[in-house]
């Protein structure tokens, strides 16, 4: 996997690291949707965008683009996608382009035909090698595994596999998170087998630890239907049983249609 698809990959499940990489708020995420863009009758196609969910928002278009290796050629293909995009769309908001640079010398060293814009307030450029920031959040310590020295990266990403185990309630994203992780560490121990990864990262004790509360909750929802079903047998009121329950109304409601008494 190349570097610039575990990006996108990281901003399309965390697209708040994004806006925290840029210098803005995690919730500037919840405006916008992460894509990519097929340009129609061209060559083109734009693996990053982060487009306004309101098509007449003022927010601006952010055209990502992460580079890794030396390309002396990043700019002009960059700034031609822009425009082909604006030209076939014609959008009503701004535009902004972030540029994400392993570090500083891999930026192209020609660089006078772009440097109006590259001056200017439509171009973003990070440096990774330059980044200063303590990452609190875990998509921000996800930006920074992928640029720590291979020695440190096993401590690293325990350390983001337990915060990821303690902040993130959704399960879903819980686990798409670890296998983000998981595919890091791979990409960058690439001769380490899938029971070495495990080992090293402690994942079988996150997920079994996963399984027995997900097991649990399972056990103490079957409990709660079992008991419903006999109050409600007994000709007690809905309104009861809920409160005996410790749920409300519309909960013990939902319970009911979603397991309905076989009785």
């Amino acid at each position: 996997m190349k570097t610039d698809s575990i990006f996108y990959r990281l901003f399309s499940e965390l697209p708040s690291s994004f806006f925290e990489l840029i210098g803005g708020s995690e919730t500037d995420s919840l405006n916008y949707r992460f894509d990519s863009v097929e340009l129609k009758q061209t060559a083109f196609r734009i693996d990053g965008v982060f487009l306004p969910l309101e098509s007449t928002s003022q927010l601006p278009i952010y055209f990502v683009e992460v580079q890794f290796q030396k390309d002396p050629n990043i700019y002009a293909r960059l700034f031609s996608e822009v425009f082909v995009y604006l030209r076939i769309n014609n959008p009503a908001q701004i535009w902004r382009s972030v540029i994400i640079f392993k570090e500083r010398n891999v930026e192209p060293d020609s660089l006078e035909p772009y440097q109006p814009l590259l001056d200017s307030n439509f171009v973003q450029r990070i440096y990774l090698d330059e980044w200063q920031v303590e990452p609190a959040s875990i998509g921000l310590g996800i930006i920074q595994l992928v640029i720590t020295p291979v020695a440190e990266t096993p401590a690293k990403a325990r350390q983001l596999l337990s915060q990821t185990q303690q902040t993130l309630e959704d399960v879903n994203i819980q686990s798409d998170v670890i296998n983000l992780i998981e595919t890091i560490v791979l990409y960058k121990l690439p001769n380490l087998s899938r029971e070495e990864l495990e080992t090293m990262l402690g994942l079988n004790d996150l997920k079994q630890t996963r399984f027995a509360q997900e097991m649990l909750e399972e056990g103490e929802q079957k409990a709660k239907l079992e008991s419903a079903n006999r109050f409600l047998a007994l000709g007690l009121s809905m309104e009861i049983v809920a409160q005996g329950l410790g749920l409300t109304l519309e909960e013990l409601q939902q319970m009911l249609q979603k397991n309905p008494n076989p009785q």
